[in-house]
């Protein structure tokens, strides 16, 4: 099974951002075994200018897309075969509620963020970065530090990505973090408002979870899922 990690640097924020640069990195799931192959990336024309606190990111100009093909041209390669391995099962990207809304790929979706948030809940935080040196992937067997220089494009991006993945694959199956992805997110940490505010999800009352689930009207669905989930927990527990 091939799973391709893309990851785009662009304009801004969708639904206005136009993408100046294309990253992806395959992963081959095969025979127990999880191989990140060589990531790749193109510059792209965005079609609009690139405002000076988004290049302060990552640091691609204006000049540097000048005469780059338009983004529609760099996406056709998100589709195209890899040599000796055939062509993508999966889509993976880290947040990819941003990706899925700059490119409509109708094909399952794996979010690394999403999947970090349930596997790693004591991580300080769930950015790409921060996860890299908090899971050590750099010491990973296979893991080619120059193919992750520099942050914040989308190919070492989309390589970093592919490693926190490969963590990933050991802990779950492809079909668990796709269904995971698909579901809303599984908070981490403790609760951030109310009377429990500061308290773990899973220490929270049974009742006052209950109160979030069923009568609550103005949470997120994030925070009624976590909810559910540590409720559902609670009651199995103790039968």
């Amino acid at each position: 099974m091939l799973l391709r990690i893309v990851d785009f640097e662009t304009t801004g924020f969708p639904p206005d951002a136009g993408i100046c640069e294309i990253g992806w990195c395959d992963v081959w799931v095969g025979d127990g075994k999880v191989t990140v192959l060589t990531p790749n990336d193109v510059l792209v024309y965005p079609g609009r200018p690139i405002p000076p606190e988004t290049r302060a990111v990552h640091h691609i100009s204006d000049n540097d897309v000048a005469s780059a093909p338009p983004a529609d041209e760099g996406l056709k390669k998100l589709w195209e075969a890899n040599n000796g391995w055939g062509t993508p099962n999966v889509y993976v990207a880290h947040n990819a509620k941003f990706e899925r809304a700059l490119w409509m790929c109708p094909m399952p979706w794996i979010c690394t963020r999403k999947i970090a948030m349930r596997l790693w809940p004591e991580s300080p935080n769930y950015q790409n970065q921060t996860l890299r040196y908090y899971l050590g992937v750099d010491d990973d067997e296979g893991f080619v530090e120059l193919c992750s220089m520099p942050p914040h494009r989308a190919g070492p991006d989309a390589y970093v990505t592919a490693h926190i993945l490969k963590r990933a694959l050991y802990m779950a199956t492809v079909d668990d973090l796709v269904k995971w992805t698909d579901q809303p997110s599984l908070l981490p940490g403790a609760i951030k408002f109310g009377k429990h505010k500061g308290t773990p999800w899973s220490k929270v009352d049974p009742s006052y979870l209950d109160w979030v689930v069923n009568k609550a009207t103005e949470m997120d669905e994030d925070v009624k899922f976590t909810a559910r989930h540590w409720l559902a927990r609670r009651r199995s527990d103790n039968r």
